[in-house]
């Protein structure tokens, strides 16, 4: 008889505390256990993979087929990562601060793990390994609910993985495979502690109408580069392309690309716009660019908000780059914005002034990723503005307690101690 969602989550528990109190060298052995297996399995994960993309034909739209593709280079890349994971200091019980609150008695503020963790994501079978790393390394049970779409692939990879990590790994680690057991689990709230959700926006904002339980992640991914009178043009045109054709699919990827109008008279807008068509993007004209060039053929965009996920962007012109600020505000989504300027002034006031999770100068949006920010791997991107923002590794999957040590000391209604509150220095 299947285990109840219930179930799973109190296995999953109660398997996280014995992880907690593993030695950081036992829990670091079963990461590198976990990247060696995955290699030692890569040709069987890429047979496996293979039948999901035949079944999903053409059943699913080209963004989703995008992240269903496991290509040769991502096994060895998610084992790097989960090696850098490996090789961070030990997240668990670092100590945060530390105070004397009398004599004879401290308090040390710890980080600890969240608990129980339940992602959902949809045909991204390479964020499988991802989430699992990090919740190894962060003590962390671990419920997992993919997309059918790679039903196949997220098999074999939850298999390689438990198997790798040992006894505990099935426990700790559980696969979901019923769509019916999502709406169980999202009634879990008290043993499960946080959803993360990794897939579109139908998918974040049905979870977050339906569950108590916390909800981390971001709906959409609206990504600018704005472009100022300011720019390189060649540098701009090499970051507007890399930001949305190294993987138009990815929520980094920009969606609009935001010019100064001075660059319109100069030319600057329309070498913008080859080089994005010469790499294969079909440029969408927002409204601004329409009434300034009312005879341009390029189609209007959608909408002053939109994310195609596609080889698609909107192309748009600002007055200056307070306008592009407000623009990025009133239809962003808080994830990832660029600039591209030679004026330092003009870079230092966009990165003080764009208030999203990543914000960057002279640089392709498609770097804001775990794995290039060096965290090994993320379970995803957050727009939230309590607990993690950006992308989240481990560090995001850890919460704080509180740890006293005493000598006898009471309350006593406040007259059995006299407090001393010295801060003392954490070596």
């Amino acid at each position: 008889m299947a285990e109840s969602a219930r179930e799973s989550a109190q296995k999953a528990r109660n398997a996280s505390r014995k992880l907690q109190a593993l030695a950081t060298e036992e829990r670091v052995a079963m990461l590198n256990r976990v990247a060696d297996a995955l290699l030692a399995k890569e040709s069987e994960i890429m047979a496996e993979n293979s039948m999901d993309v035949e079944e999903a034909g053409d059943k699913i739209s080209q963004s989703l087929l995008q992240r269903l593709v496991l290509k040769p280079q991502k096994i060895q890349q998610l084992a790097d990562g989960i090696r850098a994971i490996a090789a961070e200091e030990e997240p668990i019980r670092r100590v945060m601060s530390r105070m004397e609150v009398a004599e004879g008695l401290t308090l040390e503020k710890q980080t600890a793990p969240i608990g129980v963790l339940l992602i959902i994501f949809e045909a991204r079978p390479d964020a499988l390994p991802q989430i699992a790393a990090l919740a190894l390394r962060s003590g962390n049970g671990l419920l997992l609910k993919g997309g059918k779409e790679a039903a196949h692939s997220n098999a074999v990879l939850y298999k390689t993985i438990v198997d790798a990590i040992g006894p505990l790994g099935r426990d700790l680690i559980h696969l979901i495979t019923s769509r019916d057991e999502i709406a169980d689990l999202l009634k879990l709230d008290d043993v499960i502690d946080l959803v993360i959700p990794r897939g579109g926006n139908a998918l974040v904002s049905h979870i977050q109408a339906n569950t108590k339980i916390p909800v981390l992640g971001h709906a959409d991914g609206i990504c600018h580069v704005y472009i100022d009178a300011a720019a390189d043009l060649n540098k701009a045109a090499k970051i507007v392309v890399d930001s949305k054709v190294d993987y138009p699919a990815a929520c980094n990827a920009v969606e609009k690309v935001l010019v100064h109008e001075s660059l319109l008279a100069s030319g600057g807008l329309s070498k913008i716009q080859s080089a994005l068509q010469d790499a294969g993007v079909q440029v969408h004209a927002g409204d601004r660019l329409k009434q300034l060039q009312p005879d341009t053929t390029l189609p209007a965009a959608p909408s002053a908000r939109h994310e195609y996920s596609s080889l698609d962007l909107t192309l748009e012109v600002v007055p200056d780059m307070a306008a592009a600020i407000d623009h990025i505000h009133a239809n962003g989504s808080g994830h990832t914005e660029s600039i591209v300027t030679e004026d330092s002034a003009a870079a230092d006031a966009f990165l003080r002034g764009v208030d999203s999770a990543c914000v960057f100068h002279n640089a392709s949006t498609r770097f804001a990723d775990g794995f290039r920010f060096g965290l090994g791997a993320e379970v995803g991107i957050s727009t939230s503005r309590i607990h993690a923002r950006g992308p989240v590794g481990v560090e995001g999957l850890l919460t704080s307690k509180w740890v006293m040590r005493g000598s006898g000391q009471l309350v006593a209604k406040d007259t059995g101690v006299a407090y001393t509150h010295k801060k003392q220095r954490i070596v």
